[in-house]
């Protein structure tokens, strides 16, 4: 299975933060949304990822005044992406191993998804789920 599988169930649109925006601002968004991160997005690049875990770190070495600084100032760079051909099991190692829990997915330079550790591992819960239920119907039948 591939990052494709995860894409055919969100929806197309994907939200996106602008480098020039204030962390503040991003920060009301990220919480209107109910969302942990968004990909940063200049002209059709993505550049960074803005995350909790930048909130974090950023107030904590800078305070309030963190919120007025601006996305690019801010963000977690340069991105470590995938594309919609990658396999899932891949995709959760790379998560593991680079300790990050979001990924851009870019085909032909142009972002198409953005796909979080918790959609990973919910598809494959299911996949294995389905999978446990097609052996017990066969046990079943035999």
């Amino acid at each position: 299975m591939t990052i494709s599988a995860i894409l055919a169930n969100h929806r197309p649109d994907v939200l996106t933060a602008s480098p020039d925006e204030s962390v503040g601002d991003l920060v009301v968004r990220l919480a209107e949304n109910r969302i942990g991160a968004l990909p940063v997005i200049d002209g059709k690049s993505v550049i960074g990822i803005f995350s909790e875990r930048d909130i974090v770190y950023g107030v904590a070495k800078h305070g309030a005044a963190f919120l007025n600084k601006t996305v690019a100032d801010t963000m977690t760079a340069p991105t470590i992406s995938v594309t919609p051909d990658t396999a899932i099991l891949y995709a959760l190692s790379l998560m593991t191993k680079r300790r990050i829990r979001h990924l851009p997915v870019i085909k032909d330079d142009a972002l198409v998804g953005f796909v979080s550790i918790g959609d990973l591992v919910k598809h494959r819960i299911e996949k294995i789920e389905a999978e446990a239920a097609a052996m017990r119907d066969y046990i079943n039948m035999a």
